[in-house]
């Protein structure tokens, strides 16, 4: 099986869009990781995005939760927190529901799901390979997928030294992935390392592999969407360098 990996599309329909079309006839099922709704001028258009694809797995994010659920986000930034509250008056009926029915983790055969962590799926960043490794012992089959950071990376547990290291994963380059792996395909609709094209990759679950890609969408398009709706310059403004 062939499974499209994504993360964090934060309403941007454009980016997930142009993503779906470039992998639709390589791909047997669509996982993604959590944070379909935030940030972004187009949540209800993402959401109906994934309900069409075949065997879809989708988790709750933060913002997710943020959105749909009675949730404190007094931790969230003035930008986050207006977000928030823009993306409820936004969602659906239907929508809405569909957030509030997605769960925190799946586990598919060889392969754990989460937003943030095994430990703390909705909310903990996995940023360092001190943090990755006390997460080994939270999951326990031979992959972890995560998002929530929008920084594609690779965390693999040594089995001899017991030690932790982070890979930063080449674009477009079908990489062989040991047990035991922590990987995060980046960001699909607000990429933070620097390089603004969508980030995804494709696990083959036969070949165990992990293949990584880049793809440019109309940025100008996204963001003239959220000038329409008077979104925070800064968030507009991000888009175009990927920070």
């Amino acid at each position: 099986m062939r499974a499209l990996v994504i993360t964090d599309i934060h309403g941007n329909s454009v980016a997930l869009e142009t993503v779906l079309n470039h992998v639709k006839d390589e791909i047997d099922a669509v996982w993604c990781l959590g944070d379909v709704v935030g940030y972004g001028p187009n949540p209800n258009e993402c959401i109906s995005l994934l309900k069409e694809q075949n065997n879809l797995i989708c988790l709750l994010g933060n913002h997710d939760a943020a959105a749909a659920k009675d949730m404190d986000i007094s931790s969230f930034n003035t930008e986050a927190r207006q977000s928030v509250e823009w993306t409820k008056n936004e969602l659906s009926k239907e929508n809405l529901s569909f957030l509030q029915n997605l769960p925190e983790t799946a586990v598919i055969d060889q392969v754990t799901l989460a937003h943030g962590s095994p430990r703390q799926p909705v909310f903990e960043y996995l940023l360092d390979s001190q943090v990755a490794q006390e997460n080994f012992g939270f999951f326990d089959t031979n992959y972890c997928f995560v998002g929530h950071t929008h920084l594609p990376v690779h965390f693999y547990l040594d089995p001899a030294s017991k030690i932790t290291s982070l890979n930063i994963p080449e674009v477009d380059r079908i990489n062989s992935i040991l047990s035991r792996s922590i990987l995060n395909p980046g960001s699909i609709g607000q990429p933070r390392d620097r390089d603004p094209r969508s980030s995804f990759a494709i696990f083959d679950s036969e070949e165990k592999s992990w293949d990584y890609r880049r793809i440019e969408y109309n940025i100008k398009k996204t963001q003239k969407r959220m000038s329409s709706y008077k979104m925070p310059e800064r968030q507009i403004v991000r888009l175009s360098s990927g920070w």
